[in-house]
């Protein structure tokens, strides 16, 4: 990925915080049929190693199991947002018509060695994690024991779990940090009023960073 200075975000706690709240990454893979990408819910152990593990859970039937192997090198990607942005929207384009559209984004690339487990406890107790976590916020949550123990159990056969013990983090938080702290004030709340609620605030945020720095 390409990743200019003033782009780059590689925070650990940040990048995290990035992939809890948009637990739904890519998993790109090159097998013996060649690349591949699979779209699956993640779960974060933020303590295993030294920049995390993450954990998810596949069919048997995906060719994923067959066409790679254990400790290949993969990458998943994590989005937390992305928006256009209209130049109209910024001052300075006002003043020079020096400006021109772009799109802004959020992206964390995390990259690490793939391993397979078909063992139905392990599988078991990664359904559950990511089953409470996500029923959390549901009125009448949803645990694995309204089911019926037998079902639980036959679908738990039909799915195995991977591991991907993280080796190199890095994002890429594009938000006009090159336009400087009045435009992207300008275009962050453009965007929330127009009801993004992802890329807007950030840029927000940005902006205030930039402004205490060049007041310090």
């Amino acid at each position: 990925m390409y990743l200019p200075k003033h782009f780059s975000e590689h925070r650990i706690e940040v990048l995290h915080k990035l992939i809890v709240e948009n637990p739904f990454g890519t998993l790109v893979t090159q097998g013996q049929s060649g690349l591949d990408a699979n779209h699956l819910p993640f779960e974060l152990e933020p303590d295993v190693g030294k920049l995390g593990m993450l954990s998810a859970h596949v069919s048997n039937k995906n060719p994923i199991l067959t066409e790679t192997s254990n400790l290949d090198e993969v990458l998943v990607i994590f989005k937390a947002g992305d928006a256009y942005i209209s130049p109209t929207w910024l001052p300075s384009k006002k003043e020079t018509q020096r400006q021109v559209p772009t799109w802004n984004y959020m992206i964390v690339h995390a990259k690490g060695r793939l391993k397979f487990h078909d063992n139905e406890t392990r599988t078991r107790k990664l359904v559950a994690k990511l089953t409470k976590r996500h029923e959390a916020s549901m009125d009448s949550p949803w645990r694995m024991s309204d089911a019926p123990s037998e079902y639980i159990s036959k679908l738990l056969k039909q799915i195995s779990s991977i591991e991907i013990e993280i080796t190199s983090l890095f994002g890429k938080f594009k938000l006009n940090q090159d336009d400087g702290a009045r435009d992207m004030s300008a275009a962050g709340k453009e965007l929330i009023d127009r009801g993004e609620q992802a890329i807007g605030p950030a840029m927000l945020a940005e902006a205030k960073i930039q402004k205490q720095q060049a007041n310090t």
